[in-house]
């Protein structure tokens, strides 16, 4: 038994079946190079037969990729089969999924048919896909509620018809962890050829067990994990690819099994299936949750700052997230707030720390959170009479029809230095222009605009975070013009660089 995994990613056909969250060929093609990025093995395209758009998708699909098997499914007819081989022409490596329900409610009331005639139909299938293609994987529908006996004679027909890869579907997410593992455990142990075979898991999270399930499949020998992006698929969605691949890496020691998974690309094609199927990931999901790495507790916090391990069973960085998050809330401690305000710059002794901690416990029982421009106005305008960069003068030219212009002149140390800059906004024409005389190579990570006030009149604060030389800063700033308040953030950000020639 081999100690890899194959991931089949079956974002772009059961992930899309999500309603309202249909993607068109260029969007799929974007998600398959990014899931070809990622290290999956097995991309699932499309179903071909259902609609053009799914044909032409598995076309581009299989011209778009190179290394990963691209798959396209079918039923247990002969029309399908002819169809998804078509599609596939163009594949490096394509397989044809196929297939038919095999539960006594699938047989009897879905199919008008009776356990026989399923099994001979399902033979037909895998030999007239084969005629097409080599890789051949048959699924058993509902093999979740299907019973054990009878799933055996269907896996071990498919398997004398040439199936290369038995798919094994809780397709209903029904079965309890304990039964699916065993029911993986009786085909291993029952079935003539199944080692000579892959055995998937397909899980689906109607009552919360889908990773669950497809562990246990793992655990009992199945070495193919059918899984979404962030889990998402037809109603509570899919087996999480994030989480069967972390499970497995935080827990080698005890599983003892690889995939070919770059995990520091989770998170990043976790934001991009999110934002191209308009889906958003809930905070709390696993992995990619927003708050899946963050910490609001005082204990905790505490705790995470003295040794991230005391709360933290994986390093944020192994999915692609830079660090952890403090979150400040009323249950926030003093590690917490003095960290925080030592990431954003400012150095206080303990008479003052303590001060702002007391304004700042009253302000969190006001405020769900406290940001980082809360904390800059707490600690207050003090540090900005020291800063050795200040802004002097600014002016902005743009329009519709105009090319944004920006002239900025600073005081550095009291000496004064001009610059003028296009871009492709006036803030961005306003930065380039700052950044003509302070002469670093900084990069603009984040940049957050958020209303004081309300009406034409509001006072804008901005938040920027800069990367210099791999170290993060932050900047505030705030003004009735946005641009304005936009330089000073970065000002303010730069001012807490390290001091070298401007």
């Amino acid at each position: 038994m081999s100690d890899k995994l194959y991931i089949f990613d079956t974002t772009l056909r059961d992930g899309e079946q999500v309603p309202g969250c249909q993607l068109n060929t260029i969007e799929k093609i974007e998600v398959a190079k990014a899931l070809e990025e990622l290290g999956v093995d097995i991309i699932e395209a499309g179903f071909p037969i259902s609609s053009p758009g799914d044909f032409e998708s598995v076309v581009e699909i299989s011209k778009a990729v190179t290394w990963p098997t691209i798959c396209a499914l079918t039923r247990a007819v002969q029309k399908d089969i002819d169809v998804a081989a078509e599609a596939l022409k163009f594949a490096k490596r394509g397989r044809i999924h196929t297939g038919i329900g095999t539960s006594h409610f699938h047989i009897h009331y879905k199919l008008n048919s009776n356990p026989e005639a399923i099994i001979e139909r399902a033979i037909e299938a895998v030999k007239y896909a084969k005629r097409y293609v080599e890789d051949v994987e048959f699924y058993a529908e509902d093999a979740g509620r299907t019973e054990n006996e009878y799933l055996a004679r269907v896996v071990e027909a498919v398997i004398k018809a040439g199936a290369t890869v038995i798919n094994i579907p809780d397709t209903t997410g029904y079965t309890l962890p304990f039964e699916f593992g065993e029911k993986i455990k009786y085909l291993f142990d029952n079935v003539k050829g199944i080692h000579n075979v892959v055995v998937a898991t397909h899980c689906h999270n109607d009552l919360g067990m889908a990773t669950a399930n497809t562990i246990a499949g793992i655990m009992n020998g199945a070495r193919q994990a059918e899984v979404t992006i962030n889990g998402i698929g037809e109603r509570a969605g899919n087996t999480s690819l994030e989480e069967v691949v972390m499970i497995l890496k935080s827990r080698y020691q005890v599983l003892g099994i690889d995939t070919n998974i770059n995990t520091q690309n989770i998170y990043r094609t976790s934001r991009l299936v999110s934002n191209l199927m308009n889906m958003p990931v809930q905070p709390n999901k696993a992995i990619v949750g927003r708050n899946a790495f963050a910490h609001s507790s005082g204990i905790h916090q505490d705790g995470v700052l003295k040794n991230r391990e005391n709360y933290e069973i994986m390093d944020p960085k192994d999915v692609g997230i830079n660090e952890s998050s403090i979150l400040l809330t009323a249950r926030s401690g003093r590690a917490a707030l003095k960290h925080r305000l030592e990431l954003l710059g400012f150095k206080l002794d303990k008479d003052k720390l303590d001060k702002v901690y007391d304004e700042f416990l009253k302000l969190a029982d006001k405020k769900k959170e406290i940001r980082d421009d809360d904390i800059a106005l707490l600690v207050g305008d003090a540090t900005k009479q020291e800063r050795r960069i200040k802004l002097d003068f600014l002016q902005v030219v743009s329009g519709k029809k105009l090319i944004p212009m920006a002239t900025v002149r600073l005081d550095i140390a009291g000496e004064k230095f001009d610059a003028t800059a296009s871009g492709n906004g006036p803030v961005d024409a306003a930065i380039k222009a700052v950044k003509q005389i302070i002469h670093r190579q900084v990069v603009l990570d984040e940049f957050l605009i958020q209303a004081i006030t309300r009406g034409s009149d509001d006072v804008g604060k901005v938040h920027m975070q800069v990367d210099y030389e791999g170290n993060i800063f932050h900047g505030f700033g705030a003004n009735t013009d946005i641009i304005t308040a936009s330089v000073e953030a970065f000002l303010d950000a730069i001012n807490k660089l390290p001091v070298g020639n401007n």
